[in-house]
């Protein structure tokens, strides 16, 4: 249990001291990567190659000017074979290999998967089914990561390994555990024992936990902590208990990565932390945005998203309130049954550099013979022939030499930001049949944070998206709070405060129905803040067509028919239904202390965000970026403007006066053609 009641003291150190254990900018840091420098390479397993094929591969990579890349991840036992052996001679060679040919490292600790030799020697490590049945580790994060022999071999692994290249000069970065949150739950005894100290930590005592848990309900009471059992991660169960479940799982990841982060600071302290974590998985996932400082230097993702607003959006949410750009540490050539299309991850690079990025890095670079991943087609193909994918990275890197002379990476300063919480997306879609809030809460969680985010990011304007209990939102002049079913009393007074301080927030329908226990409020909706927004709301309402109005001088009609009943008390309304009886309102603004708390009776959806946005911007003064047709996104850099076209079709932007274009090496008068993924930085 000694892992334990470590996690136990770091949260309650993290809950009593805000920054607790928080990572260092990289101003702090000057060999850290910073202005002026961009980063293009591959993801590369030299598990897979033989030296003649790793030599040819890196002479491929130093012809194609990549200057990066990333090793060691899912590959434990190439390093460790069996417990304390350990064969560092061959990657050594592929190290010093890569600094020959001028390309840095990001060295993975790969703690997932654990080895075959650990799961034998050790099976607690094994995962235990829902039903009980102990099961192989048949694929990649099959691993208990709540084991204590676990912990205790991969704490070993990692000393051992950074101790190592810790000092490493081409070691430029240290990456943990690649996609920890794609892990899964276990329900062995041993689990269910350590679930059982995490409530005692939480709790303190049945009285508590027994009302937190709603036990009165359906004859479920605890009579002793014996008598707990793990919840159903697939149902059924109620909400309480299965939001239970995955903080305490949520915490063990992160407990799991402070392990290695402290070990980075002990044997690497002059390399950042840059990681591919996956926290948003639906597997598992984690508490990302209320921790991520204690375990990130640079917010890092593999980047996969098909439409440029979930990847905006994503980009944002792994960048939180960071100062440091964002590191693409997988990046999409192909793809699982997906050979590539041309153009497409030049596009996608630069529509990284839009949002901030630093560094992008193909998965991956030759295309794996077997294993779960053989269909998954990289840069080389599978008779080792390159494929046009290296050329197109060798055009990527070629331009983006260029490109880190011109503003780039370009720094990333949000004026607005949207709301997200990892414990509202897990209790807005509970397990099983028979819990209700899935038929109250039908607008997936995610869908609606992008729909509370695209209206902004449409008119080119940089946003944040944040934990509003764990940031200072002192620095954003407009807060969206989107469908965030719970609300515990951290952030409600977050919001409470920053509106009463002067900012402006902007909360949608679906929010603040239940408090951190998953509980509804007894209180008027939305709970513990009917006040600051000058109304309740209980009844709600859906239509068989689409909800009308008007907002300011424009016409609505919403894509989700369904609507709040609003009565408001110090509340204006500001816009109402046309088409329901009586007229109800639509929307209402509240002054509350120096600032403003706008309620909207409909989830969140463009179609009503859009004009109210719109109407906010010049009173609010937030910078609106370049016009840009649909589809288009750009953003102003050092007197330039870099636009990205994200789709297959031909745009013509509208510019003023006569412009020339930097990459494409065209002149251009009062408008851009953009051909179809087409970029271009127009001076």
């Amino acid at each position: 249990m000694k892992f334990m009641s470590r996690l136990i003291a770091s949260l309650l150190i993290a809950a009593a001291i805000p920054g607790a254990g928080h990572a260092k900018a990289s101003a702090e840091h000057v060999s850290w990567p910073g202005a002026g420098q961009l980063f293009v390479g591959t993801c590369y397993q030299p598990v897979d190659r033989t030296p003649e094929q790793i030599h040819r591969d890196i002479s491929l990579m130093k012809k194609a000017g990549f200057n990066i890349v990333r090793m060691g991840d899912l590959s434990w036992d190439y390093f460790e074979p069996e417990e304390g052996v350990y064969t560092f001679e061959a990657f050594d060679a592929v190290l010093a290999e890569m600094k020959a040919n001028g390309i840095r490292v990001i060295l993975d600790i790969p703690g997932l998967p654990a080895p075959l030799w650990l799961h034998h020697k050790y099976p607690g490590v094994d995962l235990s089914a829902q039903n009980g049945t102990r099961l192989n580790p048949a694929e990649r994060y099959m691993d208990n990561i709540s084991d204590p022999d676990y912990r205790r071999l991969v704490v070993d692994f990692a000393d051992k390994l950074t101790k190592r290249y810790g000092a490493d000069p081409t070691v430029i970065a240290i990456g943990f555990d690649n996609e920890i949150g794609n892990g899964f739950m276990s329900y062995s005894e041993a689990d269910r024992q350590r679930f059982i100290v995490w409530l005692k930590a939480r709790y303190r005592d049945l009285a508590s936990l027994n009302k937190t848990w709603a036990t009165q309900r359906w004859s479920r009471r605890i009579g002793s902590w014996d008598e707990v059992q793990l919840p159903y991660g697939d149902g059924p169960g109620p909400v309480e208990r299965y939001l239970d479940l995955h903080r305490y799982w949520s915490d063990v990841t992160i407990d799991a990565l402070q392990d290695l982060e402290a070990i980075r600071k002990r044997n690497a302290p002059n390399k950042p932390a840059i990681s591919n974590l996956w926290d948003s998985s639906d597997r598992k996932g984690f508490d990302y945005l209320s921790t991520y400082r204690q375990y990130v230097n640079y917010g890092a993702y593999g980047y996969y998203n098909g439409d440029p607003i979930s990847g905006g959006f994503e980009t944002s949410m792994m960048r939180g309130a960071l100062t440091t750009p964002v590191w693409f540490n997988e990046f999409q050539a192909g793809g699982g049954g997906f050979y590539g299309t041309k153009g497409r991850s030049r596009m996608w690079a630069y529509f990284g550099l839009l949002n901030g990025g630093q560094a992008v890095l193909a998965w991956t670079f030759n295309s794996h013979l077997g294993g779960e991943e053989q269909a998954l087609f990289g840069l080389i193909d599978h008779d080792d022939t390159p494929s046009w994918k290296l050329d197109e990275f060798g055009v990527i890197a070629q331009e983006f030499r260029k490109m880190q002379t011109l503003g780039f990476p370009r720094p990333v300063s949000p004026e607005v930001a949207v709301d997200y919480s990892f414990d509202a997306r897990v209790a807005s879609n509970p397990n099983g049949p028979s819990n209700t809030v899935r038929a109250y809460y039908t607008t997936p969680y995610l869908m609606q944070k992008h729909s509370a985010f695209a209206p902004l990011y449409n008119d080119n304007i940089d946003v944040a998206v944040i934990n509003v209990a764990h940031e200072d939102l002192n620095r954003y002049k407009l807060v969206v709070v989107a469908g965030e079913y719970i609300m515990d009393k951290k952030a409600t007074d977050a919001i409470r405060s920053y509106v009463a301080n002067g900012g402006t927030v902007v909360m949608t329908a679906l929010s603040d129905k239940a408090d951190g226990t998953g509980q509804w409020h007894d209180t008027p909706l939305p709970g513990r803040l009917s006040d600051v927004f000058g109304l309740k709301t209980n009844a709600f309402y859906r239509t068989d067509m689409p909800l009308t109005g008007r907002i300011g001088g424009t016409d609505f009609s919403t894509t989700i028919n369904f609507y709040e009943v609003l009565e408001p008390s110090t509340a204006k309304v500001t816009a109402r239904f046309s088409n329901v009886e009586g007229s109800p309102p639509a929307i209402t603004v509240n002054t509350y202390g120096k600032g403003r708390a706008i309620y909207v009776a409909t989830p969140a959806q463009a179609a009503v965000l859009a004009p109210l946005y719109e109407s906010l911007y010049g009173e609010l003064k937030i910078a609106v970026g370049p016009k840009t047709p649909e589809g288009v996104y750009a953003r102003d850099v050092n007197g330039r403007t870099l636009y990205v076209n994200t789709t297959a079709a031909n745009k013509v932007v509208a510019i003023s006066g006569r412009k020339t274009g930097l990459i494409t090496h065209t002149s251009w008068d009062t408008e851009v053609h953009l051909g179809p993924y087409g970029v271009d930085l127009l001076q």
